[in-house]
């Protein structure tokens, strides 16, 4: 078996589709539904609250299923577990439009957990899968870039589709082709990539590999158990704590992003195509720089791009509220959208640096399930910092802080993980 994304190109370019398929599934949610929410779903004016129910629901829900697909892939396949997350999928944008209540609303983005917890994580397992260690952060890079693209592209789309069919036909039908799209591929097209990880643990390294060996957390056992596994990436690996805290602060951002952005332009008059738009900015430089920021990775380091891109995109957040008007908050975006890049595909790639092969899918898993947890969080803090803020404006203030804090712990509990540039001795 061959490892590297030249000779696996035809499975790799398969799999970034699927992933731009997913990222487009989450976007179709992120602009029409939270700009409408009172309008078209009946939540009442100022309800912060219940505004972030259906994101907390989100996050609590996909952070469960990466967990759970991170297991499940290491017993039946990855390519089985991406198919029944397609699956599941299906009913959203029916849910959606036959929604006569927003708990409807939250009963449909928590399907849209589950098949995003099983999908995103397989196609980012996959990769692993087929590529080179010296290419993780390029994979990872690509990875993210072709998902965040795909949010981006679709939360565009709806905006216009919303304003000319109204927004449950053009939710409907949008979703509904990508959904039908995305099952049909996994299912006849996709290839298990499995057998690859079986047999990088079977290779024997050379004297190169040998020079640049990965830090391996210590004393693991060869078959870990669930709980064995949960232990050392939650506390017991200081370095896989400090990456799951960032990743779970990280998505604060990302439930700013999805509940509150759309929110807060719509209350200044900002019409929902405009709105797809800023918030496209976010999501087409988060996108698009990844790509460059997961190949740097592979060059200077994971750590310090990780660090500072914590501490740049909490400044981006800081200065949404401080101006008005198309061109600042395009800015903003703009800014939040670069610390993301820095950071998110790089996080990943750290956590995949020092995971076993044996053990990598559950370890991305289950930092998936702390990452991802940030929404359900993250949401919640939103929303209690808006009420007893008294507006939408506090929420940035909460998610600016706690990016700076989570940043200044990564720097101090975290290393450099690359083997190439930090080799175990």
């Amino acid at each position: 078996m061959n490892f590297g994304i030249r000779v696996n190109l035809g499975q790799f370019v398969q799999q970034l589709l699927q992933v731009l398929l997913v990222g487009m599934t989450i976007g179709m949610m992120r602009n029409v539904v939270p700009a409408l929410a009172e309008a078209e779903f009946g939540v009442p004016r100022g309800s912060f609250m219940l505004l972030a129910a259906f994101v907390v629901a989100f996050g609590f829900v996909k952070g469960s299923m990466n967990f759970v697909a991170g297991r499940l892939a290491e017993r039946v396949g990855r390519q089985r577990v991406l198919l029944l997350g397609w699956l599941v999928a299906v009913p959203i944008p029916w849910l959606v439009y036959w929604a006569p209540s927003w708990s409807w609303v939250v009963f449909a983005t928590v399907l849209l957990g589950v098949n995003q917890g099983l999908t995103w994580s397989m196609t980012q397992t996959s990769k692993l899968d087929l590529t080179r260690a010296d290419q993780r952060g390029l994979v990872i890079g690509l990875n993210e870039f072709s998902g965040y693209v795909g949010l981006a592209i679709a939360g565009v789309l709806t905006g216009y589709l919303a304003a000319h069919w109204g927004p449950r036909d053009g939710l409907l039908w949008f979703g509904g082709a990508v959904i039908v799209l995305a099952t049909m591929l996994s299912a006849f097209v996709v290839t298990e990539t499995l057998p690859w990880a079986q047999h990088e643990v079977k290779r024997q390294p050379g004297a190169t590999a040998q020079a640049a060996r990965p830090r391996y957390p210590s004393g693991v056992s060869e078959q870990p158990s669930t709980g064995e596994m949960f232990a050392l990436m939650t506390w017991r690996d200081r370095r896989m704590a400090a990456l799951c805290q960032a990743g779970m602060v990280e998505k604060f951002v990302d439930a700013l992003v999805w509940v509150f952005w759309p929110v807060y332009l719509h209350q200044r008059g900002v019409s929902l195509p405009d709105i797809g738009w800023t918030v496209g900015v976010y999501g087409f430089t988060w996108g698009a720089l990844q790509f460059f920021a997961g190949k740097l990775s592979d060059h200077v380091g994971r750590h310090v791009l990780n660090t500072c891109g914590m501490w740049v995109c909490g400044a981006g957040v800081a200065m949404f509220p401080l101006g008005m008007g198309p061109a600042w908050w395009s800015l903003s975006a703009g800014v939040t959208g670069l610390g993301m890049a820095m950071l998110y595909p790089n996080l990943s790639a750290a956590v995949a640096d020092i995971a076993h092969p044996t053990w990598r899918a559950s370890a991305i898993g289950i930092y998936r399930f702390w990452r991802d947890l940030g929404y359900g969080v993250g949401a919640l803090g939103l929303g209690l910092a808006s009420v007893f803020g008294g507006s939408v404006e506090a929420a940035f203030w909460f998610v600016a802080v706690s990016m700076f804090l989570s940043g200044l712990a990564l720097y101090a509990w975290g290393e450099e993980t690359h083997p190439r540039l930090n080799p175990a001795h």
